[in-house]
């Protein structure tokens, strides 16, 4: 969306000052022995430390599910934005519990396989005859797991009940750079769904076509391929913004 001038300039401002940037004030210039000022130098703020993520990277309660293989997988999904083909996989239980529309139980486990998308010459991720990304290596595993007590270790600001995550190599070790604090952020919205972004496949209930196509009007938005068009949107106050998603994911 695009934002007035005046409000760039002032965003832009607070941005450097959020992030310790800011300018100092120069002090005044001393007087030199000879008459003539001498210049010193302009003092440049420190660079502010960079706050400790709400949840810290590496090993938690969480465990490497070593069969998430073996388990049933409910769901895929393509991602345009990183190139990556996901599947989801999870227990027979918490399937069952989903598709008879009771609480997920606890000591459940649902396992994000992440891939890499097979690229052609121009790093354009190649399709199948479904139009889908064809799997390439294993790229992560992403485990949550839910068991009574894990919310007490989170922060309340971005606790998901009783849900904890995880992300691993491959070889199931834990992957000690990984943002957990952006799980619980991007779960968050979705209370009303247990904490899970893909309940709706989990329950076997989401639709397999497209129910509703993006407006063409000049405040319309279109949500497809996890790209958002058009790119900049100029409002009045007071209008309204119609957003249609038209993937297969949340956003």
């Amino acid at each position: 969306m695009n934002t007035p001038r005046t409000a760039k300039l002032a965003l832009a401002a607070a941005g450097l000052a959020a992030i310790g940037l800011a300018t100092a004030q120069a002090p005044a210039p001393v007087p030199s022995p000879h008459g003539a000022p001498a210049s010193a130098p302009a003092a440049v703020a420190a660079p502010a430390p960079a706050a400790a993520p709400l949840v810290p990277s590496g090993p938690n309660k969480v465990g490497f599910p070593q069969d998430w293989a073996k388990t049933k997988m409910y769901a895929t999904v393509d991602r345009p934005d990183t190139k990556q083909y996901r599947e989801f996989y999870t227990t027979p239980d918490v399937l069952e519990a989903a598709r008879a529309g009771r609480p997920i139980p606890d000591g459940a486990v649902i396992v994000l396989a992440a891939y890499l998308a097979q690229l052609d010459a121009n790093g354009v991720p190649l399709k199948d005859a479904n139009g889908r990304f064809m799997k390439g290596s294993l790229a992560a595993v992403n485990v949550q797991q839910k068991k009574p007590g894990f919310g007490a270790d989170i922060p309340a600001s971005i606790r998901n009940g009783d849900w904890q995550y995880q992300s691993f190599a491959p070889d199931g070790k834990v992957n000690d750079k990984a943002n957990l604090t952006a799980c619980y952020q991007c779960h968050l919205p979705f209370s009303k769904d247990e904490f899970l972004t893909n309940l709706a496949k989990l329950k076997g209930t989401f639709p397999t076509t497209a129910q509703a196509a993006p407006g063409s009007g000049p405040t319309d938005v279109g949500i497809a391929g996890f790209a958002f068009g058009p790119g900049a949107l100029k409002v009045s106050a007071g209008q309204s913004v119609t957003w249609t998603n038209t993937d297969d994911t949340p956003h």
